[in-house]
């Protein structure tokens, strides 16, 4: 994964941003997009993008795009960083291959104590019948 290829084939669109603002929001586009088409990427490996494809399933449009939106800053500027960071981040943690679960066994200690516990509840109970005449 090359970032700096990566960074080139962003598309960003400014939109007006939804919510409350008064007249200035009326007039100005400080929402961000992103969109980064996945299929005609260059900067990633078949592999990469099949791993993308998997993990960010819910994320990519039918056009094979991942669309992401940033509106946390009145700053067009701030929010087309906030995008790019939380993308790259994202693209980055969906690349990341996940450490095999190794199986384990309890230790022959755990399994006494269990069987002790088991056996002591078991007893309780036991003393709880009305006995037998």
């Amino acid at each position: 994964m090359d970032e700096e290829k990566i960074i080139q084939e962003l598309n960003y669109k400014a939109v007006r941003s939804s919510g409350a603002g008064g007249q200035h929001v009326n007039k100005t586009s400080s929402k961000v997009e992103l969109h980064f088409p996945v299929e005609s990427s260059e900067a990633l490996s078949e592999e990469e993008k099949t791993r993308i494809f998997k993990k960010l399933s819910k994320r990519i449009t039918i056009a094979g795009e991942l669309v992401l939106q940033s509106d946390v800053s009145r700053s067009q500027h701030k929010n087309k960083e906030d995008v790019t960071l939380r993308f790259l981040n994202l693209i980055k943690d969906s690349l990341k291959k996940r450490k095999p679960r190794k199986k384990t066994k309890p230790s022959r200690a755990a399994r006494e104590k269990r069987l002790k516990k088991k056996k002591l509840q078991a007893e309780k109970k036991a003393g709880r019948k009305k006995p037998l005449q």
